[in-house]
């Protein structure tokens, strides 16, 4: 992770995306490979309560709606949560509620859950640390935390003109979660996104980081 702490997460720029980001395949594949290795990792159950922060369109949420409890479905692009809002009503599901929420400056919520997940959105919040606390908090004791995001790279993933962290080191987001009281963080790689660049073709590893609130 760089020293440099990001801008704030530009909502607008995925406002104006959102009605074209389903049609994406390889952001549904992502979603699914995700959703896979978590229901791998974690014992999931009918009464989890889960936050799916950064959600976007629901990619990650909707593969595992049907093993869950009530899904918080938390965004700071108005434009994904039409869409979400949208394939909810469509779908007819009972379960699933989107909120808009920056958890950086708006109040938490008062509700308590067994399972936080986020996908490729650690990236764009400047203050990680904060953040994990955030999560922390936010979790029962015992409940489980669940990030998918890059691995470290040299920024070249998104270019120079886009203010992000450039991925994560494994090992430092993992001390970085034990500051933040999280136990038991194990990695695995579970995506691999292949972009063009001048050099040619370069893969960047997407890992997903499992950790758990200590407690009962």
């Amino acid at each position: 992770m760089t020293d440099t702490q990001p801008t704030k997460f530009d909502a607008a720029h995925f406002d104006s995306k959102a009605r074209q980001w389903d049609e994406n395949p390889l952001f549904q594949a992502r979603g699914q490979k995700i959703a896979q290795a978590i229901r791998q990792a974690v014992p999931l159950h009918k009464h989890m309560n889960a936050l799916d922060y950064g959600c976007g369109t629901g990619l990650l949420s909707f593969p595992l709606k049907d093993e869950l409890g009530a899904i918080l479905l938390a965004d700071s692009s108005s434009g994904m949560l039409e869409v979400v809002a949208e394939k909810i009503v469509a779908q007819g599901v009972t379960r699933m509620t989107p909120v808009k929420l920056d958890l950086l400056t708006d109040p938490p919520p008062a509700q308590r859950f067994d399972l936080i997940v986020t996908a490729m959105t650690l990236h764009h919040v400047p203050d990680t640390d904060h953040i994990l606390r955030i999560f922390h908090d936010l979790l029962q004791p015992g409940g489980y935390l669940c990030i998918a995001d890059l691995d470290q790279e040299d920024g070249s993933f998104h270019g120079p003109e886009v203010d992000v962290h450039h991925g994560f080191d494994q090992a430092d987001l993992g001390r970085r979660a034990a500051q933040a009281g999280f136990a038991d963080a194990q990695f695995q790689t579970v995506f691999s996104i292949a972009k063009e660049n001048e050099n040619g073709t370069r893969d960047y590893p997407v890992f997903l980081m499992t950790a758990r609130r200590a407690g009962a």
